[in-house]
């Protein structure tokens, strides 16, 4: 539970040993950094941090920490009751009590309670359960805060019952801004102390989007003197600045050697530059686009499994964030960089571009052209065309390609992994077609 003023109501911290972060927590609207697409004029979310507003509706924030689920929690009440539990360490029993004391204080006073409950994934399902009729009969406004997502880890009725908010990382505007807020603000360091630009720039990078984290290190980095230094917070946090610039010749050199270490099979040099990119802070998942491209430019079909694994990695990070996000991305980067590799597919598609953009096109045949409009028949649209499938092996002895491009060849497997059968089925296939080069 947290502190309360004598009222009862308002939540409060004793500044000499609350950390920055929760004595920088944001105490209006306007000082919530980031998640505008959440705050923007007549959103459910900002009708309901409207002073006065009916704290009517049940809230699920899902999204990765230190972006502000609580601090949302906290404004949401806006003087109501507030109650939070950690479903880390309460149970049922607690559950249940802070929902009686809610309904009789409802009853008998009208005081309206706001039951915030952390990491609401961790609970069970009898333990969600009990949750229910509190949000049924609204005996509480509940906001539930969870870093998983909930379509997964919610039971379906309490996620029915709830307006589910998804929460996005802060950028990097936003983090530089709460520190700046941070040191100058009354509520943080007042002045006392001064924060270099490079040390500036490499908290923000350590952050990755995550406030609680940077304001954690800010409070590590103070010490003795005033004015900060990059190597100041180096040794707070004992991560080394890494010398990256996301907008510079670095940015590029780095992803540059991390995608031809890929291509060129070296795994090692590979984890080397991503772990690289992600040490700087880069958006892992802009990464993990690179690792798709890589996969279907420098992979293709020698391997097609190697696509399936970057997409689902993408997927995976967008899903669960950083860390954890590296070892899925390391994973991915491991696959693609010791995959068979074949760019016939990239080649391919580019040699038929290029046909296209000089006008090569031709006419289609007519057996292949649409016939399910009334007097297509006429104009012997689809007559003559061979069914696939009823034809030897499934493969129709007749022509695809326009006449001007007849027998030329785009796509032309590599003997490398898994195309090698590609390419032995192909030179049967295009025997079969009629192929006149061969």
């Amino acid at each position: 539970m947290d502190l309360f003023d004598a009222s009862g109501l308002t939540p409060t911290v004793d500044p000499a040993h609350a950390p920055l972060a929760v004595r920088m927590r944001p105490t209006t609207v306007d000082e919530v950094a980031g998640q505008a697409h959440l705050l923007v004029a007549g959103s459910p979310l900002r009708r309901l941090l409207e002073p006065g507003a009916p704290a009517v509706t049940s809230l699920l924030l899902w999204g990765p920490p230190g972006t502000g689920k609580t601090t949302l929690a906290y404004l949401v009440a806006h003087g109501r009751r507030f109650v939070e539990l950690s479903a880390v360490s309460a149970g049922v029993k607690e559950v249940r009590a802070a929902i009686d004391d809610a309904r009789r204080l409802l009853a008998r006073a009208g005081t309206e309670t706001v039951l915030f409950i952390d990491e609401v994934h961790r609970f069970s399902r009898t333990q969600q359960d009990a949750l229910l009729p509190a949000v049924e009969n609204r005996w509480v406004t509940l906001v539930a805060a969870t870093t998983e997502n909930p379509s997964f880890c919610v039971v379906a009725p309490l996620l029915s019952r709830s307006l589910l908010l998804t929460l996005h990382p802060l950028d990097d505007a936003d983090v530089a801004a709460l520190v700046t807020r941070a040191v100058t603000d009354e509520r943080g360091l007042a002045g006392a102390v001064r924060f270099d630009d490079e040390a500036l720039d490499h908290i923000v990078r350590l952050a990755a989007g995550d406030a609680r984290r940077a304001l954690t290190i800010v409070e590590a980095a103070v010490g003795d003197t005033t004015d900060i230094t990059v190597a100041d917070v180096e040794a707070a946090v004992d991560v080394a600045a890494v010398r990256y610039d996301r907008a510079g010749d670095q940015h590029f050199d780095v992803i540059s050697a991390f995608i031809k270490s890929m291509r060129g099979s070296d795994v090692d040099a590979a984890l080397h530059y991503l772990a690289r990119m992600l040490a700087a802070g880069e958006d892992p998942r802009w990464v993990a686009r690179r690792i798709m491209i890589a996969a279907a430019e420098d992979v293709g079909m020698a391997d097609p499994s190697a696509l399936q694994t970057a997409v689902a990695a993408a997927q995976a990070v967008a899903l669960i964030g950083m860390p954890e996000a590296r070892i899925v991305l390391a994973e991915a980067v491991v696959h693609v960089a010791t995959a068979p590799k074949s760019n016939a597919a990239y080649l391919g598609i580019d040699k038929a571009l290029a046909d296209v953009r000089k006008g090569a096109v031709g006419t289609v045949p007519a057996h292949l052209r649409d016939a399910s409009y009334a007097g297509a028949g006429r104009l012997g649209h689809g007559q003559g065309y061979q069914y696939a499938h009823d034809a030897p092996h499934a493969v129709a002895a007749q022509q695809y390609l326009p006449d001007v491009l007849v027998g030329t060849r785009y796509y032309e497997p590599t003997d490398r992994g898994y195309e090698r059968q590609v390419a032995e089925r192909l030179e049967r296939v295009r025997q079969r077609l009629g192929d006149a080069d061969l």
